[in-house]
Parts: C-alpha cells; structure tokens; sequence
C-alpha cells in the first residue's frame, strides 16, 4: 500500500497534525511517506494508493499559493483510482474557516476517490485525536475497497 501525505505548514500547526496523522497509520503498520509540498512537485499522484493533502488556510479562506501546482495536478491527471483525504488546521474566527480544506475537498470529490475530510481549530488538542484516528480509518477502508 503506497500512500503519501503531501503538506504545507506556515505556523507548524498543520505540520504537527501531518505528524500526528502519520504517527496514527504507523500504529496500524502502515508506511506513509510525507511530504512539503515543494518536495513534491514533480512527483505523480497515480503512484499512490492514497493521499492524504494537509494545508492552511490563507487570508479569507483561500488555499495557499503553494499549494497550487498540486490542485492543478489533480485536475490534470487521471486519478479517479487514487484515495484522498484532506486535513487542515484553522481559526474558526475567521469568516471561512478552514476555506483552503472545503475548497481541495471539492475538486478532489470530482477527481479522485475522496474518503475522507478533517478540520482542526488551530492546533490538535487531545480530544482531537479520535477524530484523527477516525481520518485514518475511513482512509484506509476506502482504500482497501479500492484493492478488492
């Protein structure tokens, strides 16, 4: 099972949901590779299983500027076969909160074989860490689907 998590991170709030995450799937004897987003440029998407996608927000809801190339690489390639997963951190504060997740959640509904979507006020809390674990596991019953 090949599955990345492909991340951007401003403050390390959302670098330390990626770790969480990717802790979570090692508990389940599963390797992921993780990923910046800049390390990933040039790398195809349809070699994974899975991606999981991990971003900020930025000004009013937007996704990141360098998360783009990625969001166009969804568009542009057949990768209907790949699971997905989007996480992100925000501040519900604001008036779009965790903008740059719903907007990724919904290209990779049309593009790929979107399983499953987290959002995390700020930084993950303990309580948060069954909602992770519940990320993870839709993730990888999807992904299991997929392989039948």
């Amino acid at each position: 099972m090949k599955i990345a998590i492909v991340y951007t991170s401003k403050t390390g709030n959302t670098e330390e949901l990626v770790y969480l995450i990717r802790d979570l799937f090692f508990q389940r004897n599963v390797e992921v590779k993780v990923y910046r987003v800049e390390q990933f440029q040039d790398m195809a998407i349809d070699q994974f299983d899975a991606m999981i996608v991990a971003t900020y927000t930025w000004g009013k809801g937007e996704i990141p500027y360098e998360m783009m190339n990625l969001y166009h690489a969804f568009e542009m390639q057949n990768v209907k076969h790949v699971v997905t997963g989007v996480a992100g951190t925000g501040d519900s504060g604001y008036e779009q909160f965790c903008g740059a997740v719903d907007q990724l959640r919904d290209m990779l509904y049309v593009h790929t074989t979107l399983a499953a979507t987290l959002k995390i006020e700020i930084t993950p809390q303990s309580e948060d860490r069954k909602r992770c674990k519940k990320f993870v596991d839709l993730l990888l019953e999807r992904v299991t689907q997929m392989r039948q």
